[in-house]
């Protein structure tokens, strides 16, 4: 089951920058993460984040064309399915100005209880957070 669309937008800073002069890819990934934990802060409130937290899988990631400095850039995220403990979420990385897809990023993800770091099923009351 495919969830809402999450969107943040923001422009490239210098720092973001490599010696080619574009987007270096190890900060695609970073922002990868980034919209994850917004997304997910937005559908929870502070007693669900102090009980349960999400480690990262695996990523898989393609780089379809560069962002520059001063870029406006759209991250979208969703999650496009829920298993027992994992769930896989989509993000596309696109250029604000001419909607081309930058990076695509696929992620699995382990839900786990905070205190233990042990797996958890995913309870109904957090996917319903963000269908």
């Amino acid at each position: 089951m495919k969830s809402k669309i999450f969107e943040f937008r923001f422009t490239v800073p210098k720092s973001a920058i490599d010696d080619m002069d574009h987007v270096n890819n190890v900060v695609y990934l970073q922002w990868v993460q980034d919209v994850a934990k917004k997304h997910w802060e937005s559908g929870t409130n502070e007693d669900i984040r102090n009980t349960y937290v999400w480690v990262v899988l695996n990523h898989y990631i393609e780089y379809h064309s560069p962002a520059f400095e001063n870029d406006e850039i759209t991250l979208q995220t969703w999650i496009d399915n829920y298993r027992g403990v994992r769930s896989e979420r989509h993000t596309k990385i696109i250029n604000t100005t001419t909607q081309k897809v930058l990076v695509s990023a696929k992620t699995s993800w382990c839900f786990l209880h905070k205190k233990s770091l042990r797996p958890a099923r995913i309870p109904d009351e957090i996917i319903s957070l963000f269908v």
